[in-house]
């Protein structure tokens, strides 16, 4: 997001955590800029019936927790550690006098956070209203990282307890379904990983939306998920 060079010129420290630990709580007045330096972050919603609910993954080079910070509101979720990690820790009024002085970041961060805002409101029309293979699969292609393999696969970096708390679903509904679109030609599992199909891949490419995930990679375009 922002190069760290900037962030130290204007005062941002780096903090180590060690796995599962919380780097801030739900409800706490938001006050830092965060930036993942190395590790994996999470930002996570717990209900006291034992349920998780995965706002967000995070890796090297991103940010979060931003909107509060911008709208002088509390953190909705928790931010924990899901890796040991590195992460830079910047102050609220040093952080907006660097987007004052930064205009290009200041565009960056807000296209950033219009992409995270389009991501919400399709996620919850998908938890809302679609079934479990949907849900999956409009997850896993909105969340994908564009590294193919040799055999024209592309890895889903999520866990089935991670695709589980991100959707909303129970983990043994996630490992059944993801069974089920196996053997509906959707995914590929090799080694207990997950691989998205690339030629299904291209035609999201092509047509720009998940509104295409309604198909089939056989031959009936028109089936639902």
């Amino acid at each position: 997001m922002i190069d760290e060079r900037i962030l130290e010129r204007f005062g941002a420290k780096k903090i180590t955590f060690s796995k599962n630990t919380f780097l801030l709580n739900e409800g706490e007045k938001a006050l830092f800029y965060w930036q993942v330096a190395e590790g994996v972050v999470k930002m996570i919603n717990y209900a006291a019936n034992g349920k998780s609910f995965i706002q967000g993954i995070f890796y090297a080079g991103d940010s979060f927790g931003e909107p509060p910070l911008f709208a002088d509101l509390t953190y909705p979720s928790n931010a924990v550690a899901e890796t040991d990690a590195v992460v830079w820790k910047l102050s609220k009024s040093s952080f907006f006098n660097l987007l004052r002085e930064r205009f290009n970041l200041h565009l960056k961060m807000t296209k950033v956070l219009s992409q995270r805002l389009h991501y919400k409101a399709n996620i919850l029309k998908e938890i809302s209203t679609q079934s479990p293979k949907h849900r999956l699969i409009t997850l896993i292609d909105y969340l994908k990282k564009d590294v193919l393999s040799e055999e024209g696969l592309y890895e889903v970096p999520y866990t089935r307890k991670q695709l589980a708390e991100m959707t909303g679903l129970r983990v043994e509904t996630v490992i059944r379904n993801i069974k089920a679109l196996e053997k509906s030609g959707y995914l590929t599992i090799k080694n207990r990983k997950v691989y998205r199909k690339f030629y299904l891949y291209v035609f999201l490419l092509l047509n720009r939306g998940i509104q295409s995930l309604s198909f089939s990679p056989q031959t009936n375009h028109n089936k639902r998920l």
